[in-house]
């Protein structure tokens, strides 16, 4: 069985109700209807949907119920924070705001976009009306890349993080990014994390501010989450193949091992996992 059969047999199990918020959108229709089909989750559009499709609902983010609720998700969620009824009327005609609001009030369990609407109009709607899980200080990505055997006769999934969000983090946001994306690897892929904070270095073989920042993340990860296996600063190379970590980090616990890789900044991840699906053929 494949990742990606495993997710759907999960999904498939919990039956949850996912709400896709473009959905005026040939591919998410598409998407929407096959689901429905296949009994992985209950599907819900936000429209314009021209057809309607048998087990898919379909709100309408310009008529008065669903401009009422999302309204009243936004007040609720913002008001604290200085937005007006008036602000709230403006957004309330948002298909992500919608789609998240149906979220909040409990009525769709997770919220899927990013077809049409940029990575920041989706985050920002997200933030809005739901906010970061309990703890979480810094908001960050994780791509999940199907890959083909490369170090074994099996496929394997590796964690590539953060490739959309943070565009030059800190020592402690690499530190958040790390244990985040190690968190959710052990509910979404199943198996232990295994986490290198990637450079240009290995083991201190060069040397910069870069550098120096993913050390003292390292560090950091390793006085909050001291149960982790992590280890940086690591090259690619000496983080995913076993021949190489024996030259180049001999006795390190993550090398030639690493299934969550942890990029420096947000040009090198999301080179990284383009150039990997692109090259490798790799699913993002």
């Amino acid at each position: 069985m494949t990742f990606l059969d495993s997710v759907r047999e999960r999904a498939a199990a919990s039956r949850r109700r996912i709400v896709f918020a473009e959905g005026d959108d040939p591919r998410t229709i598409a998407a929407a209807r096959r689901l429905a089909a296949e009994g992985v989750v209950t599907p819900i559009l936000i429209g314009p949907c021209a057809d309607s499709i048998e087990g898919v609902e379909v709100h309408m983010p310009g008529d008065n119920a669903c401009r009422t609720r999302t309204m009243g998700a936004l007040l609720d969620a913002r008001s604290a924070r200085g937005l007006t009824e008036a602000q709230a009327a403006v957004h309330a005609d948002s298909r992500l705001m919608a789609a998240n609001a149906l979220v909040r009030l409990g009525l769709a369990d997770g919220c899927v976009a990013g077809a049409v609407h940029a990575t920041g109009d989706v985050i920002r709607a997200a933030l809005w009306l739901l906010g970061p899980a309990p703890g979480v200080r810094t908001v960050s990505s994780a791509f999940y890349m199907a890959v083909a055997p490369f170090r074994g006769t099996h496929a394997e999934v590796l964690t590539f993080t953060d490739c959309a969000v943070v565009p030059q983090p800190d020592a402690s946001q690499l530190a958040d990014i790390a244990i985040a994306a190690a968190d959710d690897r052990r509910r979404i892929v199943g198996d232990e994390p295994c986490v290198a904070l990637l450079s240009y270095s290995t083991r201190g073989s060069g040397s910069g501010e870069s550098v120096e920042k993913v050390q003292a993340a390292v560090a950091e990860i390793r006085r909050r989450r001291p149960e982790l296996t992590v280890d940086g600063d690591l090259q690619g190379d000496a983080a995913i193949v076993e021949g190489v970590a024996t030259r180049k980090a001999p006795g390190s616990s993550v090398g030639g091992r690493a299934n969550v890789l942890v990029f420096p900044d947000l040009d090198a991840g999301n080179i990284a996992y383009k150039l990997v699906q692109r090259l490798a053929a790799a699913q993002a």
